[in-house]
């Protein structure tokens, strides 16, 4: 149940690390320490940065600490203020507190944090493979056939509406979250007066709201379903200032976990709808998720 509402407030909770961030950001403490091995700022910075592109808070921390004091690269406020919105934004106290310090962060990602250049590609295929979960078999029977009918009507495709309703409720159309994110498809109070949604806890009308705003997310991100995976859970903001998918190892979980489920990286949408984000031109291509 963390998915919506942390895209509708930004207030996400502290995942459990990635065991390859955790190793670069031990590497990292050593070569900035010269911990059993030769102090290398450097090499540490690389490799705190690596660890940060996998999501984690602590290494975007590190950074900030950095940048904010000098240690071993030039003071940057604007970039350590970055670092530490970063991990502020994965529940960081520490990073919320530091950013009274250093003052707001520029607008340009730090170099070490983009993507490199990609080469020509291909079009992307409709498909990756076959739908990773029979919802036929494993959701409760009136929630299917409700999202079977009412899917189509919103211009979204059942399998995603399913998978999306998995990951945020597990079909619990009761579930609510501390943040207050309410039933199948985990909308909060702002988002359910958006889209016209009295009873946040009423299986068909919660289904609606989400439906609805699917919708409008697949047209702003032209039928990107990782993008909008992402979007659905951190927040279209978060998704246009990092240039794709956010370094956020919750966000980047539940995008690869929709993307298995739908079994498709592309989904038609309705350019009436929205305009599509201005980033879209940025963040096209490669936005891979590690």
């Amino acid at each position: 149940m963390a998915g919506s509402a942390w895209a509708q407030d930004s207030a996400p909770h502290l995942e459990a690390p990635d065991s390859r961030a955790f190793d670069l950001r031990q590497q990292a403490v050593a070569y900035e320490n010269g911990e059993g091995v030769p102090r290398n700022p450097e090499l540490a910075i690389s490799l705190y940065c690596k660890a940060a592109v996998l999501g984690d808070p602590q290494a975007h921390y590190s950074l900030g600490w950095i940048y904010a004091n000098g240690r071993g690269t030039a003071r940057d406020d604007a970039t350590a203020a970055y670092f530490f919105q970063a991990a502020a934004a994965q529940g960081l106290d520490a990073a919320q507190r530091m950013l009274k310090v250093v003052g707001e962060p520029g607008s340009d990602m730090p170099a070490c944090l983009r993507p490199p250049a990609p080469a020509p590609q291909p079009a992307l295929p409709d498909m990756t493979q076959e739908p990773g979960v029979d919802y036929h078999a494993v959701a409760p029977r009136k929630i299917f056939e409700l999202v079977m009918t009412m899917a189509p009507q919103y211009q979204v495709q059942p399998q995603l509406a399913l998978a999306i309703i998995a990951a945020e409720s597990n079909f619990d159309s009761q579930a609510r979250s501390p943040k207050n994110a309410q039933g199948l498809m985990q909308l909060i109070p702002e988002t359910s007066a958006r889209f016209q949604v009295r009873n946040p806890y009423d299986a068909a009308q919660n289904i609606r709201g989400g439906l609805t705003y699917l919708r409008w997310l697949l047209a702003y991100f032209e039928g990107d379903i990782a993008l909008v995976a992402a979007a659905y859970n951190a927040g279209e903001g978060k998704v246009e200032r990092y240039r794709g998918v956010p370094p956020y190892q919750e966000t980047r979980a539940y995008v690869r976990r929709i993307l298995r489920t739908v079994g498709a990286l592309v989904h038609p949408f309705d350019a009436s709808v929205t305009r599509p984000s201005p980033a879209l031109a940025q963040i096209r291509l490669p936005w891979r998720v590690n």
